[in-house]
């Protein structure tokens, strides 16, 4: 695992690694991999680390890193489904409407390492 300069943290996960069961239990995300490991992510955390431009903000065309506008404390974290996005991605559905956020594999199995 490594955490960059932002304090985004990433990790390699092997391209054969899948999540075998997902459920929603409570306010947490319960998700079972193919190696075994099971983590449990709480439902804000989740939301509150959600990838896409308006959350996160993103690069403008000289590299400068545009902020969000929106303040993530705020944001529903009531979770109404979701979607794979090809083999690589997870894409939550939030009760606010919300969906635009594609959680890559490594990255949900990054958040689910930090919320141990």
């Amino acid at each position: 695992m490594t955490i960059d300069a932002r304090g985004a943290v990433s990790l390699a996960v092997s391209n054969s690694l899948q999540i075998l069961t997902i459920q929603k239990i409570g306010d947490t995300l319960a998700l079972r991999w193919s190696d075994g490991r099971e983590d449990y992510i709480p439902l804000p955390q989740l939301r509150s680390a959600c990838p896409c431009a308006s959350c996160a903000g993103e690069n403008d065309l000289t590299g400068n890193v545009m902020l969000p506008r929106a303040d993530p404390s705020g944001f529903c974290a009531d979770l109404a489904g979701w979607q794979f996005v090809g083999s690589y991605g997870f894409q939550p559905r939030w009760e606010d409407g919300h969906a635009t956020g594609i959680y890559s594999l490594d990255y949900l199995r990054c958040l689910g390492e930090a919320a141990e």
